[in-house]
């Protein structure tokens, strides 16, 4: 075995030993986090470990943190009654109560969001019928005049456009005509 060939020997098995501590970590804290009733997620397994997320995911890691999470999922488990202090546990009566209390608020809210547009519909109602029709036969001939004057500007603009394009179509086949001169001019030369 050369000098060169057991160097990288050694280096793999160092490799190899540094990547089975890492995993033995993160399988050490997964535990840890299940025994804590701790919630388990990728980024905190790595973080705990002191590895790369990328590790966390990768396959022989991922499996075990997922079926865990799972567990969890399945169980209901956000964590254990010792790691919650005492006065931060919340009962589940008290969650409905909570819960049943901001289904009521969402609905009050509604009925009077209802309410609101109701009388917002009943007030533009009664402002229209207040405008004078005068008013309004005046506002909409003079819209008419104002539409009348841009559809004119309008029909101005594009013909003002292709006269413009038609003197830069006329300007790029003088300049290309002047550059061919100019090279047949620069070979003679």
């Amino acid at each position: 075995m050369t000098v060169h060939e057991s160097r990288a020997a050694a280096l793999k098995a160092a490799r190899e030993r540094d990547s089975q501590d890492k995993r033995r970590r993160v399988l050490e804290v997964l535990d840890s986090l299940q025994r804590a009733g701790t919630k388990i997620t990728f980024a905190r397994v790595a973080k705990e470990a002191g590895v790369s997320n990328w590790l966390a995911y990768s396959p022989g890691m991922r499996e075990p943190i997922e079926a865990a999470r799972r567990r969890q999922e399945e169980y209901g488990i956000e964590a254990t009654a010792d790691a919650v202090p005492p006065q931060s546990r919340v009962s589940n009566a008290s969650l409905k109560t909570d819960l049943a209390l901001a289904q009521q608020q969402v609905k009050d809210l509604r009925e009077e969001r209802n309410r609101l547009r109701e009388r917002l519909r009943l007030q533009l109602g009664a402002e229209l019928n207040h405008t004078e029709a005068s008013d309004l036969t005046a506002r909409v001939e003079e819209l008419n005049r104002v539409n009348a004057a841009l559809a004119n500007d309008l029909q101005q603009a594009q013909a003002d456009n292709k006269a413009l394009r038609a003197t830069i179509e006329d300007l790029e086949d003088d300049l290309t005509a002047a550059r061919q001169s100019l090279r047949k001019m620069m070979r003679t030369t």
